[in-house]
């Protein structure tokens, strides 16, 4: 797949003109420590808290999230995920790393961003850093259906991490729509893509949970094939990969919002008389 195609006009569905890009995978070629299953959409790391680099088995084109979810969590390590893009072909990375940052960083062509259980939002140009580290309120998930990214946009709904719910999950519903699941817990939904500009270079924006944590890496080669790269490093164990909806949201992401508007909370959904798929998809999506 190609890694450069002309920019999507905000608001413009991907379509003919602008196929859908394939389902995202990983690579063959990935850390000595990382086991990824057979469908390529899951990658664990079965020992020590290194040689955990993994890369996406196709560039990526522009306007494209990797996306990933966590899925398992390892106690006795400090760090977490790191995500970024690489230029560099993964086929002719013999052997890989045995970290992204510094190792594979020092390469070269390779931007990489550490993620933290707080601050990883990037201070827009002009602003403080300070006002960077100070959470924003992000609006519910209902009320702004798209995630805008300079020039894309695309569907909210499936970038959001969903925590289970509880015995008491009616008390933190609100929180759960406000997106306020830490970005390095289980479940939590971050994601990598670029932005082409006008001067041929490209923006790396990092999304976590449905926000955009703004420009993390600036002059990119947009030119050249760009490669996620997801780095299970430390405490992050096992992420799996979600696919996402680009054009018009699905028939059952539309039933979802109908749904999800009609009940208080996420445990009154049990007590709809709806299908059990449905009734999870709904809660846990």
């Amino acid at each position: 797949m190609a890694a450069v195609s002309d920019p999507m006009e905000l608001g413009a569905p991907w379509g003919p003109a602008r196929p859908e890009p394939s389902p995202t995978r990983f690579h063959r070629v990935h850390g000595a420590n990382i086991r990824v299953d057979p469908s390529g959409t899951r990658a664990t790391r079965v020992e020590s808290f290194a040689h955990g680099v993994c890369f996406s088995r196709e560039p990526l084109a522009p306007g494209q999230i990797f996306l990933v979810e966590i899925e398992e969590k390892e106690l006795g390590w400090c760090g977490h995920l790191r995500l970024g893009l690489t230029a560099l072909d993964p086929a002719g990375l013999a052997p890989v790393p045995e970290f992204s940052l510094p190792d594979l960083v020092s390469l070269g062509h390779t931007w990489v961003f550490a993620i933290t259980r707080h601050h990883n939002r990037v201070p827009r140009e002009g602003r403080p850093a300070a006002e960077a580290a100070v959470p924003s309120r992000p609006p519910a998930l209902l009320v702004e259906p798209y995630l805008c990214i300079e020039q894309f946009r695309i569907p909210r709904d499936r970038l959001v991490g969903r925590s289970r719910p509880g015995l008491y999950s009616h008390l933190l519903d609100q929180l759960y729509e406000l997106n306020v699941l830490p970005p390095t817990a289980r479940r939590s939904r971050l994601g990598v893509l670029f932005c082409p500009r006008p001067d041929g270079t490209a923006d790396m924006h990092i999304v976590i949970n449905g926000e955009d944590m703004g420009p993390s890496a600036r002059g990119l080669p947009a030119a050249q094939p760009l490669y996620a790269v997801v780095d299970v490093f430390a405490s992050t164990k096992s992420v799996r990969l979600v696919q996402l909806e680009y054009g018009l949201p699905s028939l059952q992401t539309l039933c979802r919002l109908v749904i999800q508007r009609s009940v208080v909370h996420r445990l009154a959904i049990d007590g709809l008389h709806l299908p059990k798929g449905l009734k999870d998809f709904c809660k846990y999506e």
